[in-house]
């Protein structure tokens, strides 16, 4: 088993159960208890739980948002077929859109020297695109980086979209339902999702079957304002069934 594997059943193990041993993690991954020891504290050092003696505890709260570095290990494979199929609805020369998270992380790495401009809304496809080879320009928008999430929110980040126009909005979503639209756990990162919506031609909506029939409290807008919606087999098929029939192209990997 890979580290990243076993971190991730860790993570996933912790988040259920609230509180786990190091014994039933050494159990669950077939490691020593001194590996699980050091993963343990690698995971507590990116805010994905919390040590305590003898094992681990969740941070998270009921509704609270999963952090960063443990979305990251999930639903890996279909994240990069979601992100595969948006990257080959860009054309070249478009000016794009990318919002922050895991599966447009995925996206922002197909997106590296391609002929397009692109303007990223987290520090982390930053990353991915601040040394991308030519014909790929970089817009850097300004704004202020959530806590361990790296996605950029606030004034300066709404005028940086205000100012401009775009081809295409490719946007992740914490919930996203045919009956409550698109929804953010965070009210700053909502706003930043309206923004890009209002400055974009067209709204791709990136998002694993995890997201699909999920409501979050904060509203972005209804589900027509999703143009494309880019899923994967595991989502629901009566939400899936609602987009097309609302008249959003589907395309499901």
């Amino acid at each position: 088993m890979s580290t990243a594997e076993r971190h991730r059943l860790i993570a996933q193990a912790v988040q259920e159960e609230g509180t786990v041993t190091v014994g039933e993690l050494a159990a669950l991954t077939g490691a020593s208890e001194m590996t699980v020891r050091r993963d343990l504290d690698h995971l507590a050092a990116q805010g994905v739980l919390e040590r305590m003696r003898g094992g681990a505890r969740t941070l998270l709260l009921r509704g609270d948002e999963p952090p960063f570095a443990l979305r990251a290990h999930e639903a890996v494979d279909a994240k990069r077929r979601i992100a595969a199929e948006v990257a080959s609805l860009v054309a070249d020369g478009e000016t794009v859109l990318l919002d922050s998270g895991t599966t447009c992380l995925e996206v922002a790495r197909l997106l590296r020297g391609r002929q397009l401009t692109v303007m990223p809304l987290s520090l982390q496809a930053l990353n991915v695109l601040a040394d991308a080879p030519e014909p790929t320009a970089l817009l850097v928008p300004g704004g202020r980086p959530r806590a361990t999430e790296g996605a950029l929110t606030g004034p300066l980040t709404l005028a940086s979209l205000a100012a401009l126009r775009f081809d295409t909005a490719v946007l992740g979503c914490c919930g996203l339902t045919a009956a409550d639209g698109m929804t953010a756990y965070d009210l700053d990162e909502a706003a930043v999702k309206k923004a890009a919506v209002s400055s974009s031609r067209r709204v791709v909506a990136a998002a694993d079957g995890s997201k699909l029939g999920r409501t979050a409290h904060a509203h972005v807008g209804p589900a027509g304002l999703v143009d494309v919606l880019v899923t994967d087999t595991t989502a629901p098929a009566e939400e899936t069934a609602a987009f097309e029939n609302a008249g959003t192209t589907l395309r499901i990997v």
